[in-house]
């Protein structure tokens, strides 16, 4: 089994002057996921190395018992430090894709034309492909055999508008995750904010926010 993690390049938080990057517990619980049921992980990003980490995400009152594995296991800080550049990496033999979010993914992956190729390749092949709060922007630009956005007449989710005004970045994003999934045709659910509230229909699995990575990736795994 295995399972391809792409990641964010993207540090710079609009206009704000502050970090960005992904989100340590979206990538640390769905990590150990994959792996504790024995996947072979490979991690890639836009730009290759070591992904920005936002700050926010690495706070005392954000860890979980997944981002305190990762931080006293030198195999995981090795592999995270060393992501393959995306477009360097073929779908080819692997078994799903999973994007973990973070505000980062909004600015790059959402618009990288490799996230896209990768995205419509496995949906195509009828592969899973999953992502979490923010990362469901990935699917802003995908296409489905049929030429209509990836996410239409699926039920779908993502962090929502009301969790993005909550922490004071709905004017500084350059896109709503929500809005964004409604006008692609999404059936957008949600859950209350900032619990876990996980989507699947057929292959695409979604996640609403970080108390949700540790579920989309049970049932992406679930797929498999």
């Amino acid at each position: 089994m295995k399972i391809l993690m792409v990641l964010t390049s993207h540090d710079q938080l609009g206009n704000t002057g502050k970090n960005t990057g992904f989100w340590l517990e979206e990538f640390a619980a769905p990590y150990y996921v994959f792996k504790d049921a024995g996947a072979e992980i490979t991690l890639a990003s836009p730009k290759g190395g070591q992904p920005p980490l936002d700050p926010s995400s690495d706070a005392d009152d954000a860890q979980t018992e997944a981002t305190k594995r990762f931080k006293a296991d030198d195999a995981a800080r090795k592999a995270l430090a060393n992501t393959a550049v995306l477009s360097t990496v073929s779908a080819d033999g692997f078994d799903a894709i999973f994007y973990p979010g973070g505000h980062g993914p909004l600015w790059d992956l959402a618009e990288d034309s490799d996230s896209k190729k990768l995205i419509e390749t496995f949906a195509a092949s009828d592969r899973p492909v999953g992502a979490v709060c923010h990362a469901p922007a990935v699917f802003r630009h995908p296409k489905g055999a049929d030429g209509k956005p990836l996410v239409s007449g699926k039920e779908v989710t993502g962090f929502t508008n009301t969790e993005e005004e909550g922490v004071g970045l709905a004017d500084i994003v350059p896109f709503l995750v929500e809005d964004m999934l409604k006008e692609n045709g999404g059936t957008y659910r949600k859950g209350d904010d900032w619990a876990s509230f996980v989507v699947v229909d057929g292959k695409l699995v979604t996640g609403q926010n970080p108390a949700s990575s540790e579920e989309a990736a049970r049932k992406l795994l679930a797929l498999l």
